[in-house]
């Protein structure tokens, strides 16, 4: 044994998790990426494949999977509303059927493991802002209920799996997250209107604007994460992880466009349905459980990420389409 710690990433080679396998090979763990690139990328991984204690497999985990890990971040599951309600079936089964896959690969291997959770558990609040033991005020039937409940779901499997067999589980809330290897086209709000910016298009905001979001930077969120998998065992969580300056979403594009030094300007269309009308979270548990709290401003991530966009352009890349690259 040479001492590293095995760590097996699902949803690897997306947004969030090819961050996580950069910082976990920084942190000196050996790390099996595992993806069916439904909605993550080959290049998002391109520059951890040299690494020699990277390894990637093409797996989808509504089906079993047999290795060797110590610990398991689950966070196989689309997160954008363009690609979960592309196939919304299946977008439950990856919540609950792999779940139950990765809860059972790690009670075999006695491995602790953390489930992406999301602040959609909450719905659209009416409790502000959210704190853990808030139960949600979600619609079980609506178009977005196939993501909703099927985090609502996977938490409910890893407290089971903890209560009846007493595994070392961990769940995380992850707020609005942003940064480098968001999708062009995966319909999420920094995304959309940095790329529009870009282009000089105009800034499509839905409904009238005033809606709020917090956001938070990747970078900030990969630590979030890193620390609560590395809490004793009796830290189960569930645990906030997200950013608590909230913004107007009209006011969010004003500032993208002055950013980006775009002479876009802003049309509105139709608010999508059970859209939250505000989402800020709670993090004094964060901070008193895990000594963490968001390092970035909105600003300088803004500008991050919009430095990133600009070169992803400059080559002439267009986004995947959901499924392009999904395993049968």
């Amino acid at each position: 044994m040479n001492g590293r710690n095995r760590v097996l990433v699902t949803g690897g080679a997306g947004f969030l998790g090819s961050h996580l396998c950069e910082r976990l090979l920084a942190d000196d763990c050996e790390v099996l990426c595992v993806d069916n690139y439904f909605t993550g990328s080959r290049d998002n991984i391109a520059a951890a494949l040299s690494n020699p204690h990277f390894e990637a497999i093409r797996h989808d985990i509504t089906f079993p999977l047999y290795v060797e890990v110590d610990q398991i971040y689950n966070l196989a599951c689309p997160a954008s509303p363009i690609h979960y309600q592309f196939d919304p079936v299946q977008t439950t089964k990856v919540s609950v059927h792999g779940a139950i896959n990765m809860l059972g690969l790690a009670k075999r291997v006695q491995g602790a493991i953390l489930q992406a959770s999301t602040s959609e558990v909450y719905g659209d609040p009416t409790v502000h802002p959210q704190t853990e033991d808030y139960w949600g005020h979600v619609n079980p039937i609506g178009p977005r209920a196939c993501y909703d409940e099927g985090k609502r779901c996977a938490e409910t499997l890893f407290f089971d799996y903890r209560r009846q067999h007493g595994m070392p589980i961990k769940v995380a809330r992850i707020f609005n997250t942003y940064g480098p290897r968001m999708f062009v086209g995966d319909g999420r709000v920094v995304s959309t209107f940095v790329v529009q910016a870009l282009r000089g298009e105009p800034l499509t905001v839905c409904g009238d604007g005033h809606q709020t979001r917090s956001f938070c930077y990747v970078d900030d969120t990969i630590d979030g994460l890193v620390k609560l998998m590395n809490t004793p065992h009796e830290i189960t969580g569930p645990i906030n992880l997200g950013n608590t300056r909230e913004i107007a979403i009209l006011d969010l594009a004003t500032t993208i466009i002055r950013i980006a030094g775009s002479k876009s300007g802003i049309v509105h269309t139709e608010l999508p349905k059970d859209d939250p009308s505000r989402r800020r979270p709670d993090v004094t548990k964060a901070g008193d459980v895990l000594g963490w709290a968001p390092s970035t401003p909105l600003e300088a991530g803004i500008e991050k990420t919009i430095c990133y966009f600009d070169r992803l352009l400059s080559t002439g890349h267009e986004v995947n389409a959901p499924g392009s690259e999904r395993c049968h």
